[in-house]
């Protein structure tokens, strides 16, 4: 049974990505334990809120990035996994990942950024094992002049126990539906598109659209952050999610870019319907009747006119996507292909060896069958071994069951004999 240490992000577009990966990876058979970088951010922010001067500043800011390192380096030696996966902007620093390298633990990142505009990952790539990105060239021709032998292009997807239809309430939808509506940050192509929406029944979501006045009334919630789940409730709600791809150029309206984002594997396996700008790599993962798709500003708003009383198209391309996205685009099959590509590439992954203690064959029927239970709520699959069981339980919180309690004691005793 393999084991995955998770790295989350402080903060940002990768967090969500890396909790639906846990629970990818759960779903895969994997043991999975997550180190929660969130639970640092407030002391960073107040480590950045400290009036010194900009050298101490820095100084003090690597410090604590060094401390969160050592803490990671911590948890890989307690829970001792086959793989490291970092997600974008992992706190993991250069020193950690040497250290993890010469201690034979094989690492992973997924980074799922625009590699023009986040070029941080020159100065990490080289040292984890494996990079894996959501665009190709001329991407990955640069990693392999950097010195990466094991790029993986990985394009994102979506959580079908998450990004599912609903049945919303009446109160649900006056709060969330819409004609239009927006789900991301205000990027600057953003702000200058939405501008020519503001007479229509239009509700932009999300944060960073601060200083507008004009799109300041269709912004919800003052600007803040949206939930997972009400982003879903967003998708189903809403007739037309429009789906406009970042830029940092506020005259490129539609910047006619490579990688695909989140929210176009979201709306899809949602079954929601959306109009999304077309993208070099979005062929290769959904054929032309399964997104309406638009190429300029001009034929945006000529598909929402021709879309908005046809709701029978609308619910046609959204079954068609929602299909797509359920057979070729789910977190399960991403970590799949991640897995297969680690066993492929990394000499002896997934085969370290652990203690011999094994079930007893002559074990009572009633006891198997509450052991097969209690795997089975642990989301553990049958051929765990009693070290996964364990460490599945001492990271349970919660109150222990009888059964839970007894093989808690009996790790204790074997550790105990064993000496």
């Amino acid at each position: 049974m393999r084991r995955i240490l998770l790295v989350l992000p402080f903060y940002g577009g990768s967090l969500p990505v890396g909790r639906y990966c846990a629970e990818a990876l759960r779903d895969e058979g994997c043991l999975v334990d997550v180190f929660e970088a969130p639970d640092f951010y407030p002391a960073f922010c107040a480590a950045q809120k400290l009036r010194v001067a900009p050298d101490r500043q820095e100084y003090l800011e690597n410090s604590f990035l060094q401390v969160v390192s050592q803490a990671i380096l911590a948890k890989v030696e307690h829970f001792a996994p086959d793989l490291v996966l970092g997600m974008a902007q992992a706190p993991l620093n250069r020193q950690a990942l040497k250290r993890l390298r010469k201690d034979g633990v094989a690492t992973a990142m997924w980074f799922v950024e625009d590699f023009r505009l986040f070029t941080y990952w020159r100065a990490f790539a080289p040292f984890y094992d494996i990079f894996a990105v959501i665009q190709k060239e001329p991407f990955l021709s640069e990693l392999h002049d950097l010195g990466v032998p094991n790029a993986l292009y990985l394009p994102l997807a979506a959580l079908p126990s998450v990004h599912k239809p609903l049945s919303l309430t009446s109160v649900e939808m006056k709060r969330f539906g819409a004609d239009l509506s927006f789900m991301g940050a205000g990027y600057p192509n953003r702000r200058a598109a939405f501008r020519h929406f503001t007479n229509r029944d239009f509700k932009i979501w999300g944060t960073e659209w601060e200083g507008d006045a004009q799109l300041a009334p269709l912004v919800q919630m003052n600007g803040a952050r949206v939930s997972p789940e009400d982003t879903v409730r967003i998708y189903n709600a809403t007739r037309i999610n429009l789906n406009l791809h970042s830029s940092v150029r506020a005259d490129q309206l539609v910047s006619g870019g490579d990688f695909v984002n989140p929210r176009t594997f979201e709306i899809a396996a949602a079954g929601a319907f959306q109009l999304v700008d077309r993208r070099t790599l979005l062929p290769e993962l959904f054929a032309g009747d399964e997104l309406a798709t638009f190429g300029s500003f001009e034929e945006l708003r000529e598909k929402i006119d021709y879309f908005l009383p046809r709701e029978e198209e609308r619910k046609a391309y959204a079954q068609r996507g929602q299909e797509r996205a359920l057979k070729d685009h789910t977190y399960q099959k991403r970590m799949r292909t991640l897995l297969d590509f680690a066993t492929e590439r990394l000499p002896n992954f997934g085969q370290a060896s652990r203690s011999g203690f094994t079930w007893p064959e002559n074990m009572p029927e009633a006891l198997c069958k509450d052991t097969e239970a209690l795997l089975s709520t642990l989301r553990l699959p049958p051929q765990a071994g009693f070290e996964d069981l364990v460490t599945a339980l001492r990271a349970k919180s919660g109150e222990l069951t009888p059964l839970e309690t007894a093989v808690l004691f009996l790790d204790e005793w074997k550790k105990q004999y064993s000496r």
